[in-house]
């Protein structure tokens, strides 16, 4: 005990004694000492860039006031949080940063939610004192994932940080120098026109209204409006253990029931569940990977390993930085376009619908499902219809993809007090999911759940096991080992696009030992996705990939070759996993499109 309070730093805090360790930032020592002091440009693991001013504290002695989120303590060093001084700049540095601000946040998305709103409630600002500075820049609305709004921004950096750090992508940065300075592309592109992949971390860390989604809940509620239009829609796993989080609830709660009720209290026609599509992606996905690993064994071309194709993001990404691996990709389109497939043609023909009149809405975790919703090869629906002689004018599969925080939006606006909203089921039959793709939520998910399945088809025999815990957790590249009949399968999991490229890295050099590999875009696979909730963190994070395998454990059919759904999909309609249908249909293939 003697040897650990002599290697810690003794320092006073507002008159409080604390012992910290060495390095420690005054910033953290005050967190410590249960006092919040503000910022607006530091990032928790991510960036401090010491640029907004706010966090400054006054220790007497020094020339002038210390920037809290960069400077180390020092022993018997004196901080002061809140004297007059520290109060009358961290007021006079976030009434500079109002000045260049647009005075509109009664219109604003983040209306309620900009921490530089919320920064001028806290220090008592109630009128504009200085002049515009910056020019105003024209807002970028051309991409269908994120859009931007140069004229909020108030350079803290963090965009350039997460992307650059997390994502390795470097899509922005900061140009121009002075009063010119801002927040852009390559040549000031637009973002869909540069190498952004869409993943909406960006819009996670943004502290005003900078960067946001493409906001489309006012297209949707017009197609609930629109009587000639059937309005289904789709959740992804990772909605139900994070949409109660966006509504005021804690991190991680499970909202199953709830979510169903809130989405039929909308107006929606039918709710179904993307975790239908997601035990088909198993049934895909599981199916290209024997065929693969036959193929090699039989020393026909064979691309392994085999990557998974359900995170857009990371599709972007690979199709951008490294299309030479593109064969390596999973030809399996992701859940949420398998259902928008199969919804316009084997569930619109059950139903006697026009497939014209039905809209097929997802709620998703991701902005890049946005994106992927608007790629011009997710039209397989309109393409097979044509097959059968009807010429319909061409359509998507899925007609819009919302995020999460769009669903809370809508759901707040309806005046529904979520919490108290008694649960019910989805509809059948695009409604009947198991366990299995419940985990697609989270990173190693999809991995388990295609080995639930790919294990038993090749072995005759179920896991004595079904979690799979090597590929749990948040560590950056995880690995596991499975025994198939006396062959050792090599597996790996990367989550995040910074871990994505060295697991690319790898197999670009021949050097890579792994037939299948799973990439999720975000920190946590979807449940830390660009659409989730604001202020992302590891424990929340951690909440919400708790609650999906806790709805994993509480399921009666845990594998998704067992959903009798799917089952009666293929003996009514697809027939054979990789059939001819099935690549009509769930398949495509990936090339990138500006």
């Amino acid at each position: 005990m003697s040897t650990l309070v002599e290697h810690q730093v003794q320092i006073t805090i507002d008159s409080r004694p604390l012992s910290v360790p060495p390095g420690t930032t005054i910033l953290k020592a005050a967190e410590l000492a249960g006092i919040t002091i503000p910022t607006l440009c530091h990032l928790e693991g991510v960036c401090s860039y010491a640029s907004c001013g706010v966090c400054v504290v006054e220790v007497p002695g020094a020339k002038s006031l210390l920037r809290s989120c960069v400077q180390a303590v020092t022993p018997d060093m004196h901080i002061i949080t809140h004297s007059q001084r520290v109060m009358a700049a961290r007021k006079t540095a976030v009434e500079l940063l109002l000045a260049n601000h647009p005075a509109d946040c009664q219109t604003c998305l983040r209306n309620g939610s900009c921490e530089l709103q919320e920064m001028a409630r806290l220090l008592g600002i109630r009128e504009r004192r200085f002049p515009r500075t910056r020019p105003i820049l024209p807002p970028d609305t051309q991409g269908w994932g994120v859009q931007r709004d140069n004229d909020k921004c108030i350079l803290c950096g963090r965009c350039v940080a997460v992307c650059r750090e997390l994502q390795t992508v470097s899509a922005i940065d900061f140009v121009g120098r002075g009063i010119k300075t801002h927040v852009g592309s390559f040549m000031n592109r637009a973002l869909s026109e540069s190498v952004c992949v869409s993943c909406g971390q960006c819009t996670l860390v943004c502290p005003t209204g900078a960067l946001t989604e493409r906001d489309q809940t006012e297209e949707v509620f017009g197609l609930l409006h629109n009587p000639d239009k059937v309005v289904i829609v789709q959740t992804a796993p990772a909605i139900r253990a994070s949409i109660g989080e966006a509504l005021g609830m804690e991190s991680g709660s499970l909202v199953t029931g709830q979510m169903v009720a809130a989405l039929r209290r909308l107006g929606f026609a039918y709710v179904f569940d993307t975790q239908f599509a997601a035990d088909l992606t198993i049934m895909e996905e599981g199916s290209e990977l024997i065929e693969r690993l036959h193929s090699a064994r039989e020393g026909r071309p064979a691309a392994l390993p085999m990557i998974t194709s359900c995170s857009p993001g990371w599709i972007n990404f690979i199709e951008t930085f490294y299309p030479s691996l593109t064969d390596h990709l999973s030809t399996c389109k992701s859940p949420q376009q398998m259902f928008g497939a199969v919804a316009k043609t084997y569930w619109a023909k059950k139903m006697g619908l026009d497939p014209t009149r039905v809209a097929v809405v997802s709620i998703m975790p991701c902005t890049a499902k946005k994106y992927e919703a608007k790629r011009p090869e997710m039209r397989s629906a309109w393409q097979w219809w044509n097959k059968q002689g009807k010429a319909y004018e061409p359509f998507y599969d899925v007609d819009v993809a919302l995020s999460t925080r769009e669903l809370a939006r809508m759901i707040q606006r309806i005046g529904l007090d979520f919490s108290r909203i008694p649960s019910e089921p989805f509809d059948d039959p695009l409604g009947r999911s198991t366990g299995a793709a419940t985990i697609f939520a989270t990173t190693g998910g999809v991995m388990e759940a295609a080995v639930r399945t790919a294990y038993e088809i090749i072995t005759g025999k179920g896991l004595e096991h079904l979690e799979l815990e090597a590929v749990r957790g948040m560590e950056q590249i995880k690995t596991a080992e499975l025994d198939l009949n006396g062959t050792t399968l090599k597996v790996a999991v990367a989550h995040t696009l910074k871990n994505a490229r060295i697991v690319l890295n790898e197999i670009a050099a021949g050097k890579s030992p792994y037939a299948f590999v799973e990439i999720m875009t975000c920190p946590g696979g979807c449940v830390g996705g660009g659409g989730q909730p604001l202020g992302p963190s590891k424990d929340k994070i951690a909440s919400r990939q708790a609650s999906i395998y806790a709805e994993d454990r509480h399921l009666r059919i845990r594998k998704s070759h067992e959903n009798p759904e799917v089952q009666t999909l293929y003996q009514e309609f697809l027939e054979n996993p990789l059939g001819h249908l099935s690549h009509e249909l769930l398949h495509t293939s990936y090339k990138r499109h500006v």
